[in-house]
């Protein structure tokens, strides 16, 4: 019998608080999305003025992050012509996600969730997701 570690829905709530607060200094409406383990949505947030066109993203982002145990960004560098990865993109039913902005969320090492941000550049929903993994595991005092 296998034991799963996976997010709770409050602990989803504590990071997509995180991702509010910095979206909001930021003074850029995201869409926020946190998975469990497996990349299957737990808690969703688009923010007033969020991109339409974001929300599926976000969720694609936090999927990818999950179930591929990587940030998202990692794999725009992998998913290029010639590439070992070259058309990951295009699996998983198109939620392959290789845009910046997509996060796990570890918790002693153990993939327990991803974070997937979407509305601002790919830089800017990198910088709001990390955000908010700062504060996750400052209001929860756990350990990456």
């Amino acid at each position: 019998m296998l034991k799963i570690d996976r997010l709770s829905v409050e602990e989803a709530r504590i990071l997509i608080d995180g991702a509010t607060r910095k979206s909001n200094d930021m003074g850029i409406p995201m869409c926020i999305a946190v998975t469990d383990e497996a990349g299957d949505l737990i808690s969703f947030d688009r923010m007033n003025g969020g991109k339409i066109s974001s929300i599926s993203i976000a969720i694609d982002k936090a999927f990818t992050a999950a179930a591929a145990r990587n940030p998202t960004h990692v794999y725009n560098q992998l998913c290029q012509p010639g590439q070992p990865t070259f058309g990951i993109h295009v699996t998983n039913e198109g939620h392959f996600c290789i845009i910046g902005g997509g996060f796990p969320v570890k918790v002693n090492g153990t993939v327990v969730g991803g974070i997937g941000i979407s509305s601002g550049t790919a830089l800017q929903d990198i910088e709001v997701a990390e955000a908010a993994l700062v504060y996750f595991y400052e209001k929860t005092g756990l350990k990456a």
